[in-house]
């Protein structure tokens, strides 16, 4: 047995379309165009290459986006002043600081600072706060993707068994909810978990999000199980640099009954997910109810 490739390139695709004639509909329907903020402290030519694929698609969808980019040398006072304009700005429904920021900068404090309305990373502490509590409120996007992969290979989560190694913030904790909304049974994993191969062997679903290359090998996973893998690193091998994500995809694939791979999986989704979540914070910001997506 091969596993099915869980091809996030279309599926993002697909979403992206999906959001574009919606766009297109609230633009000659009731004359609003959701637009996006996006902030680039440094010129990190990784920060660069995200900023420029996500704005690229956002512009594709029919969104409006709004690129603002600050010196090296720019002061957290800065980035706060900005971000405050922004919040005041009625053509911006969406607002997004690109991570990680220098290290002079407190990245709390600017994750704060945007109006929980326009926070369409899902960051700020109100919308972790609605987004555990069962309330509505902008969730990460990641998460939001990762959830959206598994549902093309399962039509309900309820009662499955889900094994989440990670606790970050941006994935790991609010994936957890997002999984418990769907009614799984989930257990979180992580780097001080003991016996992790036993724990993640107890999966029907295989989150790996712990930021280390291939920490997840093949014997990790029982045979059958659907595996999203958020992990994206850069290894060098024979003096070449590759991509790998956080699970072993070779000796997973004849394993697992359902893979995404990396790159091409994940990633794409996060970005098509950032344009539903500007969506939805424009159609809130109109009270205009949102359309289905």
């Amino acid at each position: 047995m091969v596993a099915r490739i869980i091809d996030g390139k279309a599926i993002a695709a697909e979403l992206r379309s999906k959001v574009a004639r919606d766009v297109h509909h609230l633009a000659t329907v009731h004359g609003l165009t959701p637009g996006l903020a996006f902030v680039l402290v440094d010129a990190d030519p990784a920060n660069e290459i995200y900023v420029r694929a996500k704005s690229k698609a956002t512009v594709a969808a029919g969104v409006r986006s709004f690129e603002h980019r600050l010196a090296t040398t720019a002061s957290e006072s800065e980035l706060l002043a900005l971000v405050a304009t922004l919040n005041t700005d009625p053509s911006i429904h969406g607002i997004l600081v690109q991570l990680p920021l220098p290290a002079r900068i407190d990245v709390r404090n600017v994750i704060a600072a945007i109006d929980p309305a326009k926070d369409v990373d899902g960051f700020h502490p109100l919308n972790a706060g609605r987004l555990a509590t069962g309330l509505q409120g902008l969730a990460p996007c990641t998460p939001l993707g990762c959830i959206r992969l598994v549902r093309t290979v399962h039509a309900s989560l309820a009662g499955m068994e889900a094994v989440v190694v990670g606790r970050s913030n941006i994935v790991g904790k609010p994936l957890v909810q997002l999984l418990l909304a769907e009614n799984a049974t989930v257990t979180v994993a992580h780097s001080g978990t003991r016996n992790l191969a036993d724990v993640c062997r107890r999966a029907d679903l295989l989150f790996a999000a712990a930021g280390q290359a291939e920490l997840i090998r093949g014997s990790f996973i029982r045979p059958g199980a659907t595996v999203i893998d958020v992990g994206i690193n850069r290894v060098a091998t024979a003096g070449k640099t590759r991509l790998v994500g956080d699970v072993a995809y070779a000796e997973a694939l004849p394993i697992a009954g359902a893979i995404t791979p990396v790159p091409g999986g994940v990633g794409p989704m996060t970005i098509a997910c950032l344009l539903v979540n500007t969506v939805r914070a424009a159609c809130a910001a109109a009270a205009i109810k949102p359309p289905e997506l």
